[in-house]
């Protein structure tokens, strides 16, 4: 499929599935008998967006039309989409436009590749773009085992939680943890549609995760973020909670540095 043609369609399906997460109730519309599908009608989203429902039903159908930026940011209002899922949603309609190739991506220097290593005992590796790791230490190898493990294929961290059966043993919030990861792919291959890494990363998934192939046409859409992850270390018989950050690499804004810091004295516990 082309680009353009790949973009419209994402566009309208990205559309759709926001489209049907709106209740009437939740916009103001009466309840008017049974429906047969959930959320607002095509033509009950376009009447409040103001614009021809003929017009908007094209656009979720993914045809070759151009779509202004004031109207998307009304349909953007009426679906109540949050800044990250408006940003995305323009850059879908083509108000921000992506490389047509992908980014080079320098070579870690020595002296980057080694920041994990000064970072020890807490779990820190750096992640590319598609979250290949770039590079790690040891407590990020023991707490995510066979993360790192020889493959033809440089280690991957989305691919590790879909993929490694151990990861949801470690995961202890695995469904949650694993969605997240998915909405932050479909954003990043999002400003990358031409990059193959990413392409070869999203067939593989669906290739061999039942949950990736469920949960991609849902379409949703997440930035990188530090937070807290519930972890269960190898060898444990009960998790501990951990603080992450991430930090963006200056020179290389794609490639992000990942620190664990296990919170509390839980840590020191069996």
């Amino acid at each position: 499929m082309p680009n353009h043609a790949k973009q419209s369609h994402e566009l309208g399906a990205f559309l759709r599935t926001r489209r049907e997460r709106i209740t009437p109730d939740e916009v103001g519309l009466p309840q008017t008998g049974r429906r047969r599908t959930p959320g607002l009608r095509r033509e009950e989203l376009a009447l409040l967006a103001g614009i021809s429902a003929t017009w908007y039903t094209y656009l979720e159908q993914g045809r070759d039309i151009r779509a202004s930026e004031q109207v998307l940011g009304s349909l953007a209002a009426v679906l109540r989409l949050n800044p990250h899922e408006h940003d995305h949603l323009l850059r879908l309609a083509g108000h921000h436009t992506p490389p047509t190739d992908p980014e080079p991506t320098e070579p870690l220097t020595p002296e980057v590749a080694s920041v994990p290593l000064l970072l020890n005992p807490h779990p820190a590796y750096i992640i590319d773009g598609n979250y290949d790791v770039l590079t790690h230490n040891q407590p990020a190898e023991a707490l995510f085992p066979n993360l790192t493990a020889p493959t033809d294929r440089p280690p991957n961290f989305i691919r590790w939680v879909f993929l490694e059966p151990l990861a949801r043993d470690v995961l202890v919030d695995w469904e949650p943890e694993a969605r997240g990861l998915l909405a932050r792919l479909r954003t990043l291959s999002g400003r990358h549609p031409t990059d193959p890494r990413y392409t070869r990363l999203i067939e593989e998934l669906h290739e061999h995760s039942p949950e990736a192939r469920t949960w991609w046409p849902q379409y949703e859409v997440q930035a990188r973020h530090s937070g807290h992850k519930r972890l269960r270390p190898p060898g444990r018989t009960t998790p501990i909670t951990y603080t992450y950050t991430a930090f963006h690499l200056a020179e290389q804004p794609e490639q992000t540095l990942v620190i664990y810091f296990a919170n509390g004295e839980a840590a020191h516990g069996t």
